[in-house]
């Protein structure tokens, strides 16, 4: 009798999780069902790592991966993590996966995951790992639409049913509808959009985002207009003279990795191609964290933070 209290005592946390399982959440082009919540969950890449933190879900995490290879933590997300091991610096394994002990990958397709590559939802389903991708990450395999705040409370929403957290995620997005409203509200009847160009990195050839990447919901959202909004891709790499040509008013430059924002400015104000840009001339530059261009969180912060650059006379008095 003693050991069955144990038992069922030691259940009792699982147990009242489990309720209202099995949930099945549609992911890209699958269907995945879970009967009952991860347990050793593995995230991919800074800004789905902070999805699962955003939602509480920190001792539901064996690990992590894809950041120190090419990006850094803010010291508030290091501390949030609270000593989880990195267990792979830029993509993990299968091999990686299965010494964790994984139940469960969020990652997405170039966000750990690529088309062909060793690591897929079909392979680690053979190993009992069940993988939830990455919305915004769906048009690298299949149709897709041009990228929407709303594939991000997707995923919030759905990571809520699949770790049995739905009320949890319901209040994360509800406080992040609230805050992009703020600035519709602030943006109402806009006449004028900027035209906006995101540099990423590159030299030879500028990596940016086309209409299904996020920065594409950003940048609209913002009261922009993305100058590569009629390119079908997400990130993607374009030419130097396609820039030109579409002359952004605004460069919004991704500050991430060992090249820091202001190298990339200066890169892009020596550019001997790009004199003639708008704004190059204007030196209208507005710096955003590879976490705020990504599906994140962050994308509310974003939001405000580009809306204040392109329509500063609409935020007088606000400061962030």
């Amino acid at each position: 009798m003693t050991r069955l209290l144990l038992a069922l005592f030691a259940c009792l946390p699982l147990c009242a999780l489990a309720q209202g399982f099995p949930v099945t959440v549609r992911s890209c082009e699958r269907e995945v069902s879970f009967s009952q919540p991860p347990q050793r969950a593995v995230s991919h890449d800074v800004n789905l790592t902070g999805m699962l933190l955003a939602l509480g879900l920190r001792e539901r995490m064996v690990g992590y991966s894809g950041i120190s290879g090419w990006k850094s933590l803010a010291p508030a997300m290091r501390q949030a993590l609270g000593g989880l091991p990195e267990l792979a610096p830029r993509y993990p394994s299968v091999e990686t996966l299965l010494a964790a002990d994984a139940d469960f990958l969020f990652a997405g397709w170039s966000y750990g995951m690529q088309v062909g590559g060793p690591l897929t939802p079909q392979r680690l389903a053979t190993f009992g790992i069940p993988v939830y991708e990455l919305s915004e990450s769906c048009s690298r395999i299949m149709p897709w639409h041009p990228a929407s705040l709303d594939d991000l409370y997707t995923d919030l929403n759905n990571l809520g049913r699949i770790f049995g957290v739905s009320a949890r995620a319901d209040r994360l997005v509800e406080q992040l509808r609230q805050r992009v409203a703020r600035v519709s509200a602030s943006l109402a009847a806009l006449q004028d959009r900027p035209r906006v160009f995101l540099y990423d990195s590159g030299e030879d050839r500028p990596t940016t985002s086309g209409s299904l990447g996020m920065p594409q919901a950003l940048i609209d959202t913002a009261g922009g207009s993305n100058v590569m909004a009629d390119v079908p891709a997400s990130w993607t790499e374009v030419s130097w003279e396609s820039v030109v040509e579409r002359d952004p008013e605004v460069i919004v430059i991704v500050d991430y990795g060992p090249t820091r924002w202001q190298q990339k400015r200066d890169y892009l104000l020596q550019h001997p191609a790009l004199g003639s840009v708008t704004a190059i001339r204007q030196k209208r530059f507005v710096v955003l964290s590879y976490l705020q261009v990504t599906p994140s969180v962050d994308n509310a912060e974003a939001i405000e933070r580009l809306a204040q650059a392109l329509h500063p006379q609409r935020f007088a008095g606000t400061q962030r």
